[in-house]
């Protein structure tokens, strides 16, 4: 019996490889619009994201935290491999992971995480440059020996690893976009296949860094105040939509309304607007 084609959310007995994932997440990155990469917090979301028709999922390090009941980044590198193994055993797409800054300062530690990923059955992966959620980024030379560290673990797998660079300038409070440019375009240089700077807002700032490379880029939507669709960015040149923990944060605003509903005024309302149990139920069946 062939294998179902990736992307359509089916499970079968005819899984795909790690090399055909992470042939088809590469190619996924090759075609003339982008696609968005939608990010799940937990296998039940990444099969409903797989059932809905989405062809590569991503983590979310503050969303897989978040429902730990932890703040952003206070999750180990065996939990986040551990959740990420989770996330690649729920569909059949390909995943890639937020890895954060790799676990460490020196590139021997971030090579050792993309080690480890790799075992995971992942077939993508991120390295920021900043030590932590809060704070300067690294320095420039640092930050690129890290991702030169990174780009050779992957390099030397028996599959396409597809390495994403992260400047996180907007982040942490520096909005330099030259500066955020000079680190994307050593990165690229260093070996990222994908190129990305989060926080990013304006048209413009998209257009600046998408002209200044020559690898894909990913941009993050999801943020409050930017409304850009898919196909502007297209337009724009961005190959990848992510849009980090902004998904399960909708998911907890819908459940902090109805708490508070429930507690302040003693009504359930907020049922009417609950998805179906027979509906849900059905989505996950196999």
């Amino acid at each position: 019996m062939p294998s179902a084609p990736l992307g359509i959310g089916r499970y079968n007995f005819n899984m795909p490889t790690q090399a055909e994932k992470g042939r088809a997440f590469r190619a996924l990155h090759q075609r003339d619009h982008a696609f968005i990469i939608p990010n799940p917090w937990d296998a039940g979301t990444a099969r409903l994201l797989a059932r809905l028709g989405f062809e590569a999922l991503a983590t979310t390090s503050a969303g897989y935290a978040f429902s730990a009941g932890r703040p952003d980044g206070a999750v180990g590198r065996d939990e986040t491999l551990a959740h990420a193994a989770a996330i690649v055993g729920a569909t059949d797409l390909p995943v890639s992971a937020d890895l954060e800054n790799g676990f460490g300062v020196t590139p021997e530690s971030v090579a050792h995480t993309f080690k480890l990923a790799a075992e995971t059955g992942l077939v993508g992966g991120s390295i920021e440059d900043v030590p932590g959620h809060e704070g300067a980024p690294y320095e420039i030379g640092i930050a690129v020996d890290r991702v030169i560290a990174a780009a050779e673990v992957v390099r030397a797998l028996p599959f396409p690893f597809t390495l994403t660079a992260r400047a996180e300038n907007y982040l942490v409070g520096r909005p330099d976009l030259n500066d955020t440019i000079t680190r994307l375009q050593l990165f690229q240089a260093a070996g990222a296949d994908v190129l990305y700077a989060p926080g990013l807002t304006t048209k413009e700032e998209i257009a600046a860094v998408v002209s200044s490379v020559d690898r894909p880029v990913n941009v993050v939507m999801g943020l409050q105040g930017v409304r850009l669709s898919l196909d502007e960015l297209s337009a724009l040149g961005v190959k990848r939509v992510s849009v980090g923990s902004a998904l399960s944060r909708a998911a907890l605003g819908a459940f902090l309304r109805a708490a508070h509903e429930m507690q302040e005024h003693g009504t359930f309302s907020f049922a009417d607007e609950a998805v179906g149990y027979a509906a849900i139920s059905a989505m996950f069946k196999t």
